[in-house]
Parts: C-alpha cells; structure tokens; sequence
C-alpha cells in the first residue's frame, strides 16, 4: 500500500537509496572490468593473435550496450549510436591490415580504450550537473523571509537603534507544494515527450518518471488561447491549497521562459487504472469489471471532491469539464477528479461568471451556451456522468444523429423510471444490482440534469441524496 499523501515511507526512502548506491557501485566495477579487459591489447604485437582479438571485440560489444542503455534521451541514443559507428569504422579500416605495423588487437584496444574514456567523461559530467541541478532545486524549494526592516528603521527614530536587536532572515520550507520543474526536467522525465497518453482540446499528456521512480503524467497544455504568466501562477497558488482525497493532486508545474511554442506543463501522479470512460466504453469484458459497489463508491468519490471544490474551498473552483475522461481510477477502482483548478476559480461571494462557453459537448449545461456559468453547471455534468456510470453507454455522441440531442437519453430515462421500467437501462454487464440504490441514483441524476439551473440541487444535497441522509424523489420535467 502506498504511504499517505504528505508522507513519506523511510523504509522505501532506505530502499531507493540502497538501490541506487548497489547500481552505482556495480556501474563502477564493469567499467573496471572493462579496463582491465582492455590493457590485453596493448602487449600484442602479432597479427595472429585470434584469443586477444576476440577479448577486445567482446569489450568493444560491452561499451556498445553501456552506451545505448544508459542513454536517458533519444538525442543522447543518436549521439552514441553516431560516436560508435565512427570507432566501428576505425576497427575495421585500420585493424584488419596484414601490412600495417600495428597489431589489430593493438588498434581495437585503442579505440576501446577511447571510447571508455569518453564514456567516464560523460558520467562524470552527467554526475556533476545532476548534483548542480539539486542544489538548485533545493534552494528554490526555500522560502526565504526577509528581515523585518520596519521594527529597525521605528527603533533608529526613537534613538534606540543601537539597542534593538537585528533580526535575522529566516528559511523554512513547506512540504507537498508543487513543485517548479525546469523545460529541461520536463524533456528528462518524459524521455523527450516519447510516450503519449492522451491527447484533448487543450493539449497531450506524456507518462514520465521522477528521479524517485515515481511514475507521473505530463499535461502539456498548448491551447490557442494560452493563460498568461501571472493568472497561470495565480490558479497554480489556489491548486495548492485543495487537499482532497478524491482530487488528483497536483505536484509540479513548469512555465517555460524564452523557450517559444512549448506551452506550460502540469505534472500529476499516473494512475494505471486510466480513466473512466476507458472502463465504460471499451466494451463488455471491461463493464464486467466495475459492478455496481464500485460504480456507486466511485460516484460519491466523485460527488465529495466537487462539493469540496464548491463549498469548501477559501476560493470557489469550477471544473466546468466533468466527465469519464477527467476521472481517474486508482489501484482499488477509486475515483479521482482531474483537470480542475485550471479552469476557473471564482471568489466564494459570487454566484455566477460570465464567460465564452466551454466544456465537452454533451455533458455542458444548457446556460453554458449563453455563456453564462455557476457552480450548477458542474452539477448537470455530474448528472449525465450518473447517468453512464449506471447505463454503461454514452448519452450522446454527436453527430451520430442530427436529431439527437443532449438531453433525450435523460428524458428517456426518466420516462423509464416512470413507468417502473428503469432496470432497461441498467448496463446488463453488472450482475446482482440493488434495485433500489439504482433508482435512488438515477434519481439524482435526474434532478442534477434539470434545463432550469436554479432547481438543481448543489452538490452537499447530491452528497446527502447518495449516502442517503436527504430523500429524493423523481423531479417534475423542466
């Protein structure tokens, strides 16, 4: 199991630590097997020499793959793969000669010895920067406090500057903040953008690695209206201060300076589970898997994380885009609410912003296309999420049929319920279904997919109706 969130496990800490000296000092003793396979070389001054040769050709295969495997980057993989090449072609131009006066186990040992050596040059350095880059990154980590200045200047006013005391700064650092990645970190933990992941309207995702081993995934965000600098790091400074077990924690960022066209980067944990709309509409074998227990835990995980966002937070945040896609399910099929935060937050005295229309079209509420949005909007695409989270199929796909529109599956559904007909559109994938928790969903989502925005319910009600401490009754038609 993992440690808790803010919490870190000595004994994987110890564990990590011990893996890396064992790898580092076993780096080191091929190297120096390496070498002493090598020196056979230079004492050969025959032609003939078939066992020596042999010796220096398995040394020179052995470099080949200590340079390819410990290539962190495709540029570093191209660059040697370039460099070997050139000492394979001085092999075998200058080794194979009979009339040469220098052996070809002489001329192997050379070039092997050559490209042992640059390959010392380039750990060391390697080495080196890594060291400079945590240096650096420790610093950033610290926030320094300036002296107080006024206490002094008020004391010097009075003519008792010379007996007050100096107040030194003072350093501390907060843990589980985000964290400020270089481009340059970025292009590493991703192995230069080598995996991606996903891809939607505002940008990829890459999977990535920590130097810890962490796995994480790497939004990219190159939207055609990108956020500027200071409202990029003011939602920044307001994501870190959301701690919720059913929100996808964000733990670095990365606003690139003079690197022109890169974007900004969001890095979060990886979740191997992926999301939900891979589970509900990747087919049957993979509906079998998520029976209703797990569907219903995963809609109140979600219904707690955005009435945290709604009601609970210093400054109100919107998601404005809840759908399977943006909800992650962790090892034991848990739900997680992603991409929030950089949507909008709002200050907690207002009750609507007017903005352009955004979203996922099929899960936006009606006033979302007369620009004008509220924390209400997040509840009708919650409610359309309920609505597949039970059915098992999409609601809406658009332009599937130009008469469909986004609120007839609701309306069926309804009419469904209705006439006592609701376990139709039950996803049949699930077995053993508690007839009466689905009709107490279905109707809450009903009453979160309402056209007038002020009959819907706010999300602490939608907590309520699911864990059962506020009755729901099938709502009148809007």
């Amino acid at each position: 199991a993992a440690p808790p969130r803010g919490r870190r496990c000595c004994c994987s800490g110890a564990s990590a630590l011990c893996c890396k000296i064992v790898k580092g000092l076993l780096h080191v003793a091929i190297i120096g097997i390496l070498f002493c396979m090598v020196v056979p070389g230079f004492f050969e001054s025959t032609n003939s020499s078939g066992g020596i040769i042999a010796l220096e050709s398995v040394t020179y295969a052995v470099i080949a793959c200590l340079y390819i495997y410990n290539s962190s980057d495709r540029r570093e993989r191209i660059i040697s793969r370039i460099f070997l090449g050139v000492v394979a072609l001085v092999i075998v131009a200058a080794a194979p000669s009979p009339k040469g006066k220098t052996a070809p186990a002489t001329v192997i040992a050379c070039c092997n010895l050559v490209a042992l050596s640059v390959y010392c040059i380039w750990k060391i350095c390697g080495l080196v920067q890594a060291c400079r880059r945590r240096r650096t990154r420790a610093a950033d980590a610290e926030a320094p406090l300036a002296p107080v200045q006024k206490e002094e200047d008020a004391a010097a006013a009075a003519g008792c500057g010379a007996s007050t005391p100096v107040l030194q700064p003072t350093t501390f650092h907060i843990e589980d903040l985000p964290r400020k990645f270089s481009y340059d970190d970025i292009r590493a933990m991703t192995g230069d953008f080598g995996t991606v992941v996903g891809r939607g309207g505002s940008g990829e995702v890459f999977r990535g690695l920590l130097d810890d081993g962490m796995a994480v995934a790497v939004k990219r965000i190159t939207s055609d209206k990108p956020v500027g600098e200071q409202d990029f790091l003011r939602e920044i400074s307001i994501v870190a201060n959301v701690h919720q077990r059913s929100l996808v924690r964000l733990l670095g960022y990365c606003l690139p300076r003079g690197v022109a066209g890169h974007g900004q980067y969001l890095v979060y944990p990886f979740f191997e589970h992926g999301s939900l709309d891979w589970w509900l509409f990747g087919g049957e074998e993979r509906r079998c898997l998520l029976p209703w227990p797990t569907r219903r835990r995963i809609a109140v995980d979600v219904a707690r994380a955005l009435a945290y966002l709604h009601h609970e937070c210093h400054r109100q945040i919107l998601h404005l885009d809840i759908k399977p896609a943006n909800i992650l399910l962790d090892g034991g099929l848990r739900g997680h609410v992603s991409d929030f935060g950089i949507s909008m937050s709002i200050a907690q005295d207002m009750t609507s912003v007017d903005t352009r229309g955004r979203g996922t079209l099929g899960y936006m509420a009606p006033e979302i296309w007369v620009s004008s949005l509220s924390a209400k909007s997040d509840v009708y695409s919650y409610g359309v999420t309920l609505l597949e989270l039970v059915s098992g199929r999409k609601g809406f796909e658009a332009g599937r049929d130009s008469s469909e529109t986004p609120d007839l599956f609701a309306r069926v559904v309804r009419e469904k319920a209705a006439r006592g007909e609701l376990m139709e559109v039950v996803d049949a994938a699930m077995a053993d279904v508690d007839e009466g928790e689905v009709e107490a969903v279905v109707k809450v989502a009903l009453c979160c997919v309402q056209h007038r925005r002020d009959v819907r319910p706010s999300m602490l009600t939608v907590v309520d109706m699911l864990e059962g401490r506020v009755a729901v009754d099938l709502p009148l038609e809007s």
